[in-house]
């Protein structure tokens, strides 16, 4: 695990006016629209949200225009988040368009380097696991997609302790 407060790429962003970051995931229905919401209420709850653009996206292109997954809808919006985000599949413009292009795992990190335009795109891209701070076995944000209950609530678990750090790293 980095240190949150070492991570270059996002320490290069402190004190910027407006920070754009996008949340990727395979099919942008489970992990990356779920990341936006926590995302976008911690950045409500700090009264920051117009210091930040928050938007998620998939690598693949199979749920484009579908909302997220309806159990992590239902999970999501037992702690307080509302998933409206409609999906869309990541293009080579968002790397141009965002800051931060924030990776749920390995698969999505690669994909997402085939994608970046060029080499210093490529920086841009940091691993959602690497701002969790929970005592867990994972070194990425689980797909919950084929689990059960307890995988969406994991997710969530993950996602709230790397969303709050990134937010803080980012201050």
């Amino acid at each position: 695990m980095t240190n949150f407060n070492e991570n270059q790429t996002v320490y290069s962003l402190r004190g910027k006016d407006k920070i754009k970051i996008l949340f990727v995931c395979l099919g942008n229905i489970c992990r990356s629209p779920a990341a936006e919401g926590v995302m976008k209420a911690i950045v409500d709850e700090n009264n920051d949200s117009a210091r930040f653009e928050i938007d998620s996206a998939g690598t693949g292109n199979y749920h484009i225009g579908d909302l997220p997954d309806h159990r992590m809808r239902i999970h999501a919006q037992r702690r307080g988040y509302n998933l409206t985000h409609r999906c869309r599949q990541v293009n080579p413009s968002d790397f141009e368009d965002f800051d931060l292009i924030v990776a749920m795992d390995e698969s999505n990190r690669r994909n997402l380097q085939r994608i970046a335009p060029t080499l210093e795109d490529e920086k841009k891209i940091i691993m959602m696991a690497d701002f969790a701070d929970l005592a867990t076995r994972y070194d990425h944000i689980p797909d919950p997609y084929y689990e059960g209950a307890e995988g969406f609530e994991l997710v969530l678990d993950l996602l709230e302790s790397a969303c709050n750090n990134l937010y803080y790293a980012l201050k």
